[in-house]
């Protein structure tokens, strides 16, 4: 059966479409609420997270937990991530965005709390949950946001929840371990600071939950996961590998430059420089491509300089400055890219949902095998060469996905 012209007349009235399939031209402007609201969701993302590697070594001395108990403490969000994932499209079909964003943001603040709770049982139950929370809220948002944005913010709008994202990632793992020292109930009141904000994002949302009515009560079909459409599983693979990068360089960049003869209060500072550059590569990256609708070179571009930071890392590891720099330009632009990608992508907001689903998926268990493989390959030949070349590799495979992904196409039109 060939394709309808784009020209030709839908079946339907406008009234019969769902709201969150309505041209682009149809919806509002964005709102300044709308955009605190979306801040507020992604300040949550990783905050809860991101505390959890300053404080490991009191965490291990206080609990009793040995490293490999401690790396499964660290892991165990990705994997978690990668489990609940393919559940919330369906979810969000039957229950609604909102509706389901609010619930999940509750289920935060409960697993937060859970977490600091003295047993270690409650540590890592806590963990999986708040961890299972945020994994629908790193689905729903793309899907919010192809629903209420037009199509011409997605980008801008996507760069201002990264930036918050990463913001608040950095401001966790910096502020935990003084905390630990200074509140009452030491390190487990330091894991639940966050907490503050997961309650805010709640009431920011709770009015919007007005109006937002499941798919399945109003007639609109469920999208199905892409498994066999080509853009989507370059999608995929582009926020896999672009997620690969960034774990890896977190959990072994310090202990990469301490190695290479770099101090490890200059190696901690290079970690905090990479994470700042990457902030501002994902903050100016909107106003560098704005009004370009193919990003094919821009994600191949942007790999290529991750694929370069690893690259200096091995040939001229005493340019330690210049490789965080490449790391943190490029990473900061794929992460932005990845995520946007999750809305543009799809021709609905069911099929965002069910993008990122996949996309998130499968890019957080190619995330969470990232740092275990660079600490097999180190150990099995005690060099820290074969790993970082192994990165630059990927970030070329990073590279040609990217540039696939990154094409001005919806699932709709692409070949099944």
């Amino acid at each position: 059966m060939s394709p309808q012209p784009a020209s030709a007349p839908r079946q339907h009235s406008a009234s019969e479409i769902p709201a969150a399939d309505r041209p682009q031209s149809a919806r509002p402007a964005v709102s300044v609420g709308l955009v605190v609201a979306i801040c507020l969701v992604a300040a949550n993302l990783r905050t809860t997270l991101t505390g959890v590697g300053a404080l490991l070594p009191e965490i291990e001395h206080g609990s009793g937990l040995t490293s490999s108990w401690g790396g499964l403490l660290s892991t165990l969000p990705l994997l978690t991530f990668a489990a609940t994932s393919p559940l919330v499209a369906r979810a969000s079909h039957r229950w609604g965005s909102a509706r389901l964003l609010v619930a999940s943001l509750g289920v935060l603040a409960v697993g937060t709390v859970v977490r600091s709770l003295p047993s270690v049982v409650f540590l890592f139950t806590g963990t999986v949950i708040l961890s299972a929370a945020i994994a629908f809220g790193n689905v729903l948002l793309p899907a919010l946001i192809r629903r209420s944005v037009p199509a011409h913010r997605i980008q801008g709008v996507s760069a201002l929840y990264v930036t918050v994202m990463g913001l608040m990632a950095a401001v966790s793992s910096g502020v935990s371990a003084p905390l630990a020292h200074t509140v009452p109930g030491s390190w487990r009141t330091a894991l639940a600071w966050g907490v503050a904000f997961t309650v805010a994002a709640f009431l920011a949302w709770l009015p919007r939950m007005r109006g937002d009515k499941p798919q399945a009560s109003t007639g609109g079909t469920h999208s199905p996961v892409p498994w066999r459409s080509r853009l989507a599983w370059q999608v995929t693979f582009f926020m896999g590998l672009q997620s690969l990068a960034f774990y890896t360089a977190v959990a072994w960049l310090t202990s990469i430059l301490i190695d290479r003869g770099t101090s490890s209060t200059t190696a901690g500072w290079m970690l905090f420089y990479y994470q700042v550059v990457s902030l501002a590569s994902s903050s100016l990256l909107p106003l560098l491509t704005r009004g370009r609708h193919d990003q094919r070179w821009t994600a191949a571009g942007a790999s290529v300089l991750v694929a370069g930071g690893f690259t200096v890392l091995v040939a001229a590891p005493a340019l330690s400055v210049l490789a965080c720099t490449l790391l943190g330009l490029g990473g900061g632009a794929c992460l932005v890219l990845a995520l946007t990608f999750q809305s543009q992508r799809a021709g609905s907001s069911g099929e965002a949902a069910a993008l990122a689903g996949m996309a998130q998926s499968i890019g957080y268990l190619v995330a969470a095998a990232g740092p275990l493989l660079l600490g097999i390959l180190h150990d099995t030949t005690d060099s820290w060469t074969l790993p970082l070349t192994v990165l630059a590799v990927l970030g070329i495979a990073t590279a040609v996905a990217g540039h696939g992904a990154g094409q001005d196409r919806h699932l709709r039109q692409d070949p099944r």
